[in-house]
């Protein structure tokens, strides 16, 4: 092989690597753009008769799954009067009142292993209780938006309000697919530039 089809070759190889290890990023880039729609919570329901945790802090679109992790039904019931207006009403069993699911218990129990999940798109404070285990102060609190605690009084000022906020997942996914990709790249590149790139298949 001359030496011009040899400068040929090793730059039709370069940019099939480059070409290569962009697809990969962008592979990964489009892997993670779905799990960027909207994030998941679980708050699991025990045999403690609580929710644990009592109360979280969401951004708008996520979805909380409550997870039955006894064997004691449990309810998810949204007191009606304690989420935004504008909101959605969410009980277990799918009724769109608090006084229609209360009256239709035990339908909408979840029992051990059993799982609810609902998407929260509004902002605010959402208050909830379980059914059978209100007088035992099993009740739950789901703050969408800006911090925990709110509005509402002396609720939950403490939990999460210094700090940075937490990376997502997949933006940290995101940045090792695409550096995993550009090193694979750049390996096949050195791997070529040193070692001459002479592979002919029939000479």
């Amino acid at each position: 092989m001359s030496s011009s089809e040899r400068d040929v070759s090793r730059r039709g190889f370069l940019r099939t690597a480059v070409g290569a290890g962009a697809v990969g990023a962008a592979v990964a880039a489009g892997g993670n753009a779905a799990a960027q729609d909207g994030g998941t919570t679980t708050v699991d329901m025990t045999d403690g008769l609580v929710f644990d945790p009592d109360e979280i802090s969401i951004a708008p679109g996520d979805t909380v799954v409550w997870e039955n992790v006894g064997s004691i039904g449990h309810s998810v019931t949204a007191y009606e009067e304690d989420i935004p207006g504008e909101a959605e009403y969410f009980a277990s069993g799918g009724f769109d009142s608090e006084q229609a699911a209360r009256d239709a218990y035990p339908d909408g129990d979840i029992g051990g292993g059993g799982t609810y999940e609902h998407t929260f798109e509004v902002e605010g404070t959402y208050e909830y209780f379980c059914i059978p285990h209100e007088s035992a102060g099993m009740l739950g609190t789901v703050n969408v938006g800006t911090g925990g605690g709110g509005d509402g009084g002396d609720g939950g000022g403490g939990g999460g309000g210094g700090g940075p906020p937490p990376v997502p997942e997949s933006a940290v996914s995101l940045v090792i697919g695409g550096s995993m990709a550009l090193v694979t790249a750049l390996g096949f590149v050195y791997f070529f530039l040193k070692y001459g790139g002479d592979y002919e298949a029939g000479e």
